[in-house]
């Protein structure tokens, strides 16, 4: 038993010859349960201090599995990282077959530097710069997206007709059960809470006022463009990201199409058309979500229906829809520049998704303030 033991580990030997050079000699079976304890010596000795030159003799090794050649390629790798040289001697060839699969070159990068200490200043100027290079991107992709529609409406054949309608489809139609529940949620909720105070005084039937003004000026274009910047927004940048890491994008531009107008537009008129249709269906249900609670108050749905009918009018109706046909330009073009800046990689996509959806929100929420300041001087 001891001596199938002894047999299984490996052996370290080390020597410095008069020129300098450092010598590792490996014996024995160098695999998982010998390589660990070699690992920790090597640490050691070149804590002890670095070498121009290490030469890694593996003649009396018996057999060497992934984690020693692991071993071997680590020794390599940090002396490549050093900018020192190594060599491999008395290497046979199985085990040279093993070896040549792992280049040590490859690995020199693998291990990130460990980040420079940074203070406010020096993170505020790096923040400052990564959001002026975004702006300009942004501005560049939009003056490029413009120009596509305005080429797309001028030569409106040219139009991927077909994909923009299963585009649609699975931005809008496929939208409504979540906002159907949502709208309906948020109106049935605020009627309750705000008929409980309103009670109090019987000017509960005000409610119907109240959800119709919200509903269809703010809460019905806001909601229902952030449902869509999660689910559709995200959905773009993941689908053309996909198309990005697997050079299906770099193929359409050797082919003379622009990835622009052959991606991106179909995108944005589905967006455009189902934005401001999803609203209305949202307002629907916000308002149903409100009748049920007055109803529960035993107020018919005829004096709900007029006290609602009163309140709003085609103003109101139009303030509203006006926001969704920009909320929906941001949400697709948002989306589709996020996707098409994805980096390659596993992680790319993912990466994309999320900054698609945080920047779409983010940019619906300025905007729409934007229009609420506008709103008001317009008086409108």
């Amino acid at each position: 038993m001891k001596a199938d033991m002894e047999k299984s580990m490996a052996t370290l030997e080390t020597c410095l010859d008069a020129e300098g050079a450092f010598t590792l000699s490996l014996g024995g079976r160098l695999d998982a349960s010998s390589a660990g304890p070699l690992w920790k010596k090597m640490e050691k000795l070149f804590a002890q201090g670095a070498r121009d030159l290490v030469r890694i003799d593996v003649g009396d090794l018996v057999y060497i599995d992934g984690a020693g050649a692991a071993l071997l390629v680590e020794i390599s790798r940090r002396q490549l990282q050093a900018g020192r040289r190594y060599e491999l001697v008395n290497l046979n060839d199985e085990f040279r077959q093993l070896l040549d699969l792992f280049d040590p070159a490859d690995y020199v990068d693998a291990y990130p530097s460990k980040p420079a200490c940074s203070n406010l200043p020096s993170e505020v100027g790096r923040a400052s710069v990564s959001l002026w290079r975004n702006l300009i991107t942004l501005i560049a992709f939009v003056g490029e997206l413009s120009a596509a529609l305005v080429h797309a409406l001028l030569h409106f054949r040219k139009i991927r007709w077909k994909d923009t309608f299963l585009i649609f489809e699975a931005t809008g139609i496929n939208a409504l059960p979540i906002i159907a529940l949502l709208s309906f949620l948020v109106g049935l909720i605020m009627a309750f809470q705000s008929a409980i105070p309103m009670q109090q005084f019987g000017v509960e039937i005000y409610v119907a006022n109240l959800i119709a003004l919200s509903m269809l000026r703010e809460l019905g274009p806001l909601m229902t463009a952030i449902i869509l910047a999660g689910r559709s927004g995200s959905s773009f940048a993941a689908e053309l990201g996909t198309m990005k890491v697997n050079e299906e994008v770099d193929a359409l531009t050797t082919l003379g199409l622009d990835p622009v107008r052959f991606l991106a537009i179909p995108r944005l008129l589905a967006a455009l058309v189902a934005t401001p249709l999803l609203t209305i269906f949202s307002g629907l249900c916000g308002l149903l979500g409100g009748a049920v609670v007055l109803l529960a108050m035993g107020y018919p749905l005829v004096t709900y229906a007029n006290q609602v009918i009163s309140a709003v009018s085609l103003q109101d109706l139009v303030s509203g829809l006006a926001k969704t046909f920009v909320f929906g330009l941001l949400i697709a073009g948002i989306g589709c520049l996020h996707g098409l800046q994805a980096e390659r990689g596993a992680s790319g996509v993912g990466k994309a998704a999320t900054r698609a959806v945080v920047a779409g929100i983010i940019l619906i929420i300025v905007t729409d303030g934007i229009f609420a300041v506008v709103y008001y001087y317009l008086g409108f």
